[in-house]
């Protein structure tokens, strides 16, 4: 009994000492929550967004948003307004019309205009940038998964999940330059809103 319990307690430990997160006491998504798989052509997609001035952030928030890290999904992600989403990040019209050039001053009812960056990667990347620039690093995510109401109420419990995530998703990116040109892709499970 006294060795199976002995074994119990080494393949817990081994899983938490395997398990790669930059802060093990501040992190919400933990080891079940998280993987890899291998998607054709992925590679491409995540040079494509090297390639347009982006960055092993970038990446991550790509690959956490889509597996495929493309704009293939329902016009807007299904939303409307202010929380429509446009181009491989998904980034919503409230952030994009107040913090990204090509889209301030924008208004609501202007939202598709922002279809261009579902087909322009180089716009994509510059508003999102911008827009982190503009509301710094957790305004700014907390504005992109909540919209308007993140950016009054940043950091809640599901835009730390969600930062995470990406920060996670990132790390795996940075621990070897293979992994910012292959075909693997990180996810980690988060509630989509």
């Amino acid at each position: 009994m006294q060795l199976l319990s002995l074994f119990t307690s080494m393949a817990l430990v081994s899983s938490v000492i395997s398990t790669a997160i930059h802060d093990l006491n501040t992190m919400v998504a933990r080891g079940g929550d998280r993987g890899t798989e291998i998607i054709h052509g992925l590679g491409a997609h995540k040079q494509a967004i090297l390639h347009a001035g982006g960055n092993t952030r970038d990446m991550a928030i790509a690959m956490l948003e889509t597996t495929n890290m493309t704009t293939d999904y329902k016009y807007g992600d299904g939303k409307s307004g202010d929380g429509t989403n446009f181009g491989v990040f998904k980034q919503n019209w409230f952030i994009l019309r107040h913090s990204a050039s090509d889209f301030l001053g924008k208004t609501v009812g202007q939202v598709d205009e922002g279809v261009i960056l579902n087909s322009d990667l180089k716009k994509d990347i510059k508003a999102r940038h911008e827009g982190e620039k503009h509301y710094g690093y957790e305004t700014w995510f907390s504005g992109h998964r909540n919209g308007e109401t993140g950016v009054n109420i940043p950091g809640t419990a599901d835009i730390k999940a969600y930062m995470d995530g990406v920060a996670w998703i990132q790390h795996q990116l940075e621990s070897d330059k293979k992994f910012q040109s292959d075909d693997t892709r990180f996810w980690v499970d988060v509630v989509a809103i």
